[in-house]
């Protein structure tokens, strides 16, 4: 069996333009089978608003500077008594010619803790890929 790390954490998501916030469900989870992957589930009332594949290491340094470009960038903020890890996602173009966005703040300590977990079901550089297993996966992908 695979080790398998998962934490469910209230986040704040940013809403439009305004810089409103509001709390909705991040569900993390690692998996040592995909040891450079870290998943990330949103979730409001039940109802899945997105799911994301981050690479741990990127999620790693954004706590300590600003990482990432395209999709997914991330860098670290402080508000005042606590520090928070400041996710933005770009998604889907939209009719308007604009791509779907997403900003995300989360508690940077707890993220720290989610991967402190995850460190020590596979250490940062003790990666391992089965390349064999991945090709096969590939071609039966087609």
């Amino acid at each position: 069996m695979t080790p398998v790390v998962r934490k469910t954490l209230v986040v704040q998501l940013q809403a439009g333009q305004t810089g409103d916030r509001f709390p909705v469900l991040a569900h993390l989870g690692y998996d040592a089978a995909d040891p450079f992957a870290l998943t990330a589930v949103f979730s409001h009332d039940g109802r899945v608003l997105a799911e994301w594949t981050l690479d741990r290491e990127m999620v790693a340094a954004g706590l300590t500077r600003p990482v990432g470009v395209g999709d997914v960038r991330m860098r670290p903020e402080s508000r005042g008594m606590w520090d928070e890890l400041r996710i933005e996602l770009l998604g889907d173009d939209r009719s308007d010619g604009e791509r779907h966005r997403a900003v995300v703040f989360v508690w940077a300590a707890a993220v720290e803790a989610f991967l402190r977990e995850t460190h020590e079901v596979v250490r940062p550089g003790e990666e391992e890929v089965c390349v064999e297993a991945f090709l096969a996966e590939l071609t039966a992908e087609g």
